[in-house]
């Protein structure tokens, strides 16, 4: 099947515009002879002598007039598709995107991630939706615009990210409890009774692995899927939630917090988006602004 020349549609577009060859050649920096060919070709394509002689100029046949609106129309919309993107007005930016991140994330950056955003860009809406699990299909069907977290093996290869921080694990207990007399050591922390996070079925995590190296392990009492549960939990018993120190800055506030007291690598958090987003110049300024309210955060 042979494809048409599209090229034939912004001849055509300038033809019926000027209603005359020559004109349409002098604006499309084409010699006569060439915009003559041009229209032969056109003629035989739609089968419609389209411009025919009047006197001593051309007029429009009625399949000419019928095209007029269309072929402009068209014209207009491959020109609006091949421009380049015009500059982002945030003024005028009406958009909701949504962030799939903790509790804690939302409760130490969100303030700021939101009064920036509404300050810039007032019609814009950001919609947090609480991050479950490490699956990448929601950033890949489209329903989550970015996300944040710990990028691990489970993580699709074709997202982008962006590292924002890194954080070191401490332990939380509510203020007034036993351990928090006297200094922490490895044996009075292991003899404790702790809650492990875990958003899968598994007996231990990274601060299990990091304690196994010591040749020790926790008595872990129960488990949850997220650190904002954990110092609910913490804070309301003697059990003992070890969690990222910048990651939970707020959900710790009246708690005693300590540094562990064994050795445990720290950890980058990044955002994370689909690449089909990388040129999207909203999502650009989302992940700037994101980047901005992380790095205006205190620290520890």
């Amino acid at each position: 099947m042979s494809h048409p020349d599209l090229n034939l549609l912004i001849t055509l577009d300038v033809l019926l515009d000027e209603g005359s060859v020559a004109r349409a050649a002098r604006r499309l920096h084409l010699s006569p002879s060439a915009m003559s060919r041009a229209l032969a070709r056109l003629r035989d394509t739609t089968g419609d002598p389209l411009l025919v002689r009047a006197g001593r100029g051309l007029v429009p046949t009625p399949r000419a007039l019928e095209l007029r609106g269309k072929v402009h129309g068209l014209v207009q919309d491959v020109e609006a598709v091949l421009r380049p993107v015009a500059q982002l007005d945030l003024k005028q930016l009406t958009r909701t995107f949504t962030l799939r991140m903790s509790d804690g994330f939302v409760e130490n950056f969100g303030p700021r991630l939101l009064a920036s955003t509404a300050q810039q860009a007032p019609g814009v809406r950001l919609r947090f939706v609480q991050k479950t699990d490490k699956d990448s299909a929601p950033l890949r069907e489209g329903s989550v615009d970015l996300e944040t977290g710990v990028v691990g093996d489970e993580a699709s290869p074709e997202l982008r990210t962006r590292a924002l921080f890194k954080d070191r694990f401490v332990g939380a207990m509510r203020a007034g409890h036993p351990l928090s007399a006297g200094k922490i050591t490895l044996v009075r922390y292991a003899n404790a009774r702790h809650i492990l996070i875990t958003r899968r079925d598994r007996d231990g995590g990274l601060v299990d692995d990091a304690l196994a190296a010591t040749g020790r392990q926790r008595d872990i009492a129960t488990s949850v899927s997220g650190f904002s549960a954990a110092l609910a939990l913490a804070r309301g018993s003697d059990l003992i939630a070890t969690v990222p120190e910048r990651h939970t800055g707020g959900l710790r506030a009246g708690m005693h917090t300590f540094a562990l007291p064994f050795a445990m690598p720290p950890i980058t958090v990044s955002m994370l988006w689909h690449p089909r987003m990388d040129a999207d110049a909203a999502h650009r300024w989302l992940r700037g602004c994101m980047l901005e309210a992380v790095q205006a955060a205190p620290g520890p």
